[in-house]
């Protein structure tokens, strides 16, 4: 190579170098970048800018379902004049085939998450039947109230002294047995209707059944999907969204909202507590494990492994001050909303935490992992772990250790002691960021029930009484992934903040509501720098942070009962779609976010997608789900890239809403003697 080709090589490289400020909004994540540069160690940064998206794969209109294609049907840039004539081989139009691909997204996305729940029922199982003694039921409350839902008693009659039959309550683990079995029997149910379609607010329940979208079973659905989207099947996109619906249904009120009931049972229902977010939690003292990935069964376990006395000495013996276990992706929020452990970061930043240098095993079991891990952990001393049977890595030197949950705490421990024998084998100086944030997170729908109204008066209603009053605007809800095509962090961040501004509360969950922790917004004192007066008056009443981390991505299930309670209190409507609440996914990049932007739109939700949706090539198609599922469902998709816009498109929706009700018209403040009271309390 010439001195001038070496020189021209030098400058390409320098020109496609990350930017860390034109990468992400998190300094933590900037400071890596520079280290990983230095380090000459490849991210997902460096690949977003080299390799360009498919512009046709963007349109959603490639179809290669069959051996005859791939078949590329791209919109012209200047628009079609006349009929659009663009066919493929089998003569499927572009709605068709763009109708297809965003089905087999619904399917794979409901797949993912219904299989995690699947997971968490098997093992709920074993520890009814007492099959394994690392995990019990710890919260009976929870089951109580679970029970009914899937049509099991809770007490049986037997005879009392006078002979006479009285209830009695059934031993616990008896009940759970059997909702055990019943909830697990929800995969491969054929007929009839998923159990907790009901617990939607009834007229939404009975708009399904006219529909003919009530999932029959959980499997069924997604099947289904695969079937229908299969060459020479369903060829009319309405009908594919319609099934669409049913599996996605099936995964946002049955195998996600499945899962986490079963797993706040076994390991207690989160009520809200304090943790640490960012690399900067971190100590280059002590072991550090990192558990990524989106399965709570294996983290639990990790947890009570990362304090047991005999490894934590095993660690001192090995020169460690301590160990540190932090979480990272919707793993790392199971493990804070139960426990308050911390979490390293989101999904941008998984790499990023091996770069330190100090991270001594990086533990994963399934969703979101990217197999560039194993590559950049080849370059440090960090143990990259697999632990589950799904998701195994090719690349790189990783090390398989099969979790069971019939020797969960075992498998545990293997894995802490693999991480603090790898403690010594550090090569470098480590470089742990300093920043790191606290944060209050763990809003499931019971424990908002109870900051709003006590023990004995819990309720939603003080939260209606504020929409409807007009010191909340509305509520929001914002949730999904990092992408790499954008700036980290920016876009949750830049909606959030735009939407407390207006005075709308934002419920949270997955990397979303890690982007907001780490900028400081989950905690109480929040309230006064971001939230407008109204909100802010009402935050700092009840004393919770402006936006409510509720878990991880199954969690999404808590944000629709959430809702669901809001409908129940009274007073803005009967039915989610009444209600002045919008959603959004501003980077989304996961099939999963297509599967609960399906069920929310379903459930009666406006929801608003960042990026865009490959859907563009069939404008047929776009206009059925952007206009035409509002006549159906009352909730619609949409799109929309600037990220202040996608804030103020949520915010008039939720103004839509508030006149469709009557409360944007100002009310006279009447003074109420006694009587009027009563007659409101009899009422």
């Amino acid at each position: 190579m010439s001195a001038d080709q070496a020189k021209a090589k030098a400058v390409a490289k320098a020109k496609k170098a990350v930017d860390p400020k034109k990468a992400s909004v998190d300094t933590a994540t900037q400071k890596l970048l520079v280290k990983a540069k230095a380090d000459e160690i490849e991210t997902i940064f460096d690949r977003a800018l080299t390799m360009k998206p498919c512009n046709i794969g963007e349109q959603g209109t490639c179809c290669k379902i069959c051996a005859q294609g791939p078949c590329r049907l791209p919109y012209p840039k200047k628009g079609i004049e006349g009929e659009d004539t663009r066919k493929g081989l089998c003569g499927a139009t572009p709605e068709t085939i763009a109708a297809r691909n965003f089905a087999r997204m619904v399917a794979a996305g409901a797949a993912s998450h219904s299989d995690h729940g699947r997971g968490v029922a098997e093992t709920f199982l074993a520890a009814a039947r007492k099959e394994t003694e690392d995990y019990t039921i710890k919260d009976t409350e929870k089951l109580f109230e679970v029970a009914p839902l899937f049509d099991v008693p809770t007490t049986v009659m037997v005879e009392g002294p006078d002979g006479e039959k009285v209830p009695q309550e059934r031993d616990i683990y008896e009940i759970a047995e059997e909702i055990g079995e019943k909830a697990l029997a929800e995969w491969g149910n054929q007929q009839g209707e998923v159990y907790y379609a009901k617990r939607a607010p009834e007229p939404r329940y009975k708009l399904w059944q006219d529909l003919d979208v009530v999932p029959r079973g959980i499997d069924r659905e997604i099947v289904e999907i695969m079937h229908r989207t299969h060459m020479g099947v369903d060829q009319d996109y309405r009908n594919i969204i319609k099934q669409c619906s049913r599996a996605a249904i099936g995964d946002g009120w049955a195998g996600s909202m499945i899962a986490t009931d079963l797993q706040d049972i076994m390991f207690g229902t989160p009520y809200p507590l304090q943790g640490e977010i960012n690399l900067g939690v971190l100590k280059e003292d002590h072991v550090n494990m990192i558990v990524h990935g989106h399965e709570p069964l294996l983290s639990e376990m990790i947890v009570v492994a990362a304090q047991d006395p005999e490894l934590l000495e095993y660690a001192k013996s090995k020169g460690a001050k301590g160990i540190i276990l932090a979480g990272m992706c919707c793993t790392a929020n199971e493990i804070l909303v139960r426990h308050g452990m911390p979490i390293a970061g989101n999904y941008l930043q998984q790499e990023l935490a091996i770069v330190t240098g100090a991270l001594d095993a990086m533990i994963v079991d399934v969703q979101c992992i990217m197999e560039n891990l194993a590559n950049v952990a080849a370059c440090y001393h960090t143990k990259l772990i697999t632990t589950n049977p799904r998701a195994m890595i090719e690349s790189g030197e990783t090390i398989h250790i099969e979790f069971d949950e019939h020797s969960a705490l075992e498998d545990a421990k293997k894995i802490v002691r693999e991480a603090i024998d790898n403690f010594t084998n550090r090569s470098s100086q480590p470089l742990i960021p300093d920043e790191k944030e606290m944060m209050v997170a763990g809003f499931s729908v019971e424990s908002i029930n109870y900051h709003l109204g006590g023990t004995f008066r819990g309720s939603y209603t003080p939260l209606n009484d504020n929409i409807i009053n007009g010191r909340i605007r509305g509520i929001g809800a914002v949730v999904g992934c990092n992408n790499a095509r954008e700036l980290h962090d920016s876009g949750h961040l830049t909606v959030i903040k735009e939407l407390l501004k207006h005075n709308v509360i934002v419920l949270t969950t997955g990397c979303t509501a890690m982007a907001a922790g780490k900028a400081g917004l989950l905690t109480p004192e929040a309230a006064k720098v971001y939230c407008g007066d109204g909100l802010a008056e009402v935050c700092e009443t009840v004393g919770i942070p402006p936006v409510l981390h509720m878990g991880s991505c199954v969690d999404n299930s808590r944000i629709l009962l959430a809702a669901t309670e809001v409908v129940k209190a009274g007073g803005l409507g009967n039915d989610i779609s009444d209600l002045p609440a919008a959603g959004a996914a501003p980077e989304w990049m996961s099939e999963k976010a297509i599967s609960i932007g399906q069920y929310c739109v379903a459930s009666g939700f406006y929801v608003v997608f960042g990026l865009g949706l490959p859907i563009t090539g069939a404008p047929r198609f776009q206009k059925h789900l952007f206009e035409e599922l509002a006549d159906i469902y009352g909730g619609m998709w949409d799109v929309e890239t600037d990220y202040v816009e996608m804030a103020h498109k949520m915010i008039a929706h939720i103004d839509k809403k508030r006149a469709a009700l009557g409360l944007d018209k100002k009310k006279e403040r009447v003074l109420m003697d006694m009587a009027d009271r009563q007659k409101l309390d009899a009422a």
